[in-house]
């Protein structure tokens, strides 16, 4: 049966194409106008947004990519094989944006080039930008088999399959280095990033955050497509990542309290003020109330359960993100930083651009089982519900 073909504007198609519009303006604004007049950056405080959310938060959440192809390449566990594709996507997206993002916030954008012959092995910056570039050619190729299947280019396809164990563990090494990179950063500010988030730990810290939140999105994307898609939630699957992911929030949780204490910086949970509320915020949300609901049985083992906990971990860690990056600094800086609504307009817009671009490639991509979908879409249109492929299979027996 043909499906129908008529476009139709929807509420979710509204708010896409306003955030399209506003953010071609912002951008427009961003390279006639310059950093000084579509931002409120200074020299006293030139990272925002586009650095704390769009590149710090952007990397963490694609980390699923590096975590969930080394558990099912290199340690073999088959039984998460089913949700590997939508992952890869997922990283490869993330990475696209995040090196599309950054070109925003660079002064010279068209210099972006310049650490492939201006080597500077001391600085960690220059380690974080070639990793980013090499993990993003590695997830390039990672992800090449799904439009290799598509177009039935078998020899090309064959060669990709060949390396593709070596891919995933040149793909590993770049994330761990680089992950936890984005931490050491951090490391040459101790007297003016606030003591909730300095830490020699940091390097650590964002490694294991980086895991928690890639199982987390993991979940998450899981879920929505099963919502949006129709397609079986691999529940099994993710029942295992729920468990795994409560062992790391609870090591992450275990070696930041005692990082706290060991540095004297606990007592300053207890003082009221700025810092104070947003990180018992981050913390509520990253660590104590995804603790509390994952070690139910009952919640781990519930889809919503899940699909909950999940979107805590990664609203928590993304306030984490956003603490160091931006609250750490407030206090030592004089200034209270707020971003503009352009740079609002161009992060919602790559956003946007990131759930647009995964509905069409699972949409004309083999991201998920062929057969679960071609089913699924003629009950769909011969009922007009979503039928999983877990009912179809549980009416044929």
């Amino acid at each position: 049966m043909a499906r129908d073909m008529k476009f139709r504007f929807t509420f979710w198609k509204l708010v896409f194409l306003f955030l399209m519009a506003a953010g071609l303006y912002a951008t427009f604004l961003r390279f006639t106008q310059g950093l000084g007049a579509s931002t409120n950056l200074s020299d006293k405080f030139p990272w925002g947004i586009w650095i704390s959310f769009d590149v710090l938060c952007g990397v963490m959440l694609a980390a699923g990519g590096f975590t969930l192809t080394a558990a099912v390449h290199i340690l073999n566990i088959k039984r998460m094989h089913s949700i590997i594709r939508p992952t890869i996507l997922t990283a490869f997206l993330g990475y696209i944006l995040v090196c599309a993002a950054l070109m925003y916030d660079l002064g010279k954008p068209y210099n972006i080039w310049h650490p492939l012959i201006m080597r500077n092995p001391h600085s960690v910056m220059f380690e974080v930008a070639y990793c980013v570039m090499l993990y993003t050619t590695v997830l390039a190729l990672e992800f090449s088999p799904i439009v290799l299947e598509h177009f039935k280019l078998e020899k090309p396809l064959k060669v990709v399959r060949t390396i593709l164990i070596p891919l995933v563990i040149f793909g590993v090494i770049l994330s761990t280095l680089h992950q936890s990179s984005l931490g050491t950063l951090y490391l040459i500010v101790p007297g003016k990033l606030h003591p909730f988030w300095y830490s020699p730990l940091l390097p650590a810290f964002f490694f294991l955050s980086a895991i928690a939140v890639g199982l987390a999105m993991t979940i998450f994307e899981s879920s929505m497509s099963s919502k949006h898609f129709g397609l079986q939630l691999e529940l099994p699957v993710l029942q295992e990542l729920g468990r795994v992911l409560l062992v790391v929030l609870g090591v992450y949780g275990i070696l930041r309290l005692e990082d706290l204490a060991n540095r004297g910086a606990l007592k300053l949970a207890f003082r009221p003020g700025y810092e104070m509320y947003l990180f018992w915020l981050e913390i509520s949300l990253a660590i104590i109330l995804p603790l509390i609901l994952l070690s139910q049985r009952k919640v781990r083992t519930s889809p919503n359960g899940l699909y909950v906990s999940a979107v805590l971990v990664v609203l928590g860690f993304i306030t984490n993100r956003m603490n160091v990056s931006i609250t750490g600094f407030e206090g030592s800086t004089g200034v209270r930083y707020f971003p503009k609504w352009s740079e609002l307009a161009v992060t919602g817009m790559i956003i946007a651009i990131g759930f647009a671009a995964f509905g069409l490639a699972v949409k004309y991509l083999p991201i998920f089982p062929k057969e679960e979908l071609e089913t699924e879409i003629e009950v769909e249109e011969v009922t007009g519900v979503p039928v999983s492929a877990a009912v179809l299979e549980h009416a044929g027996d």
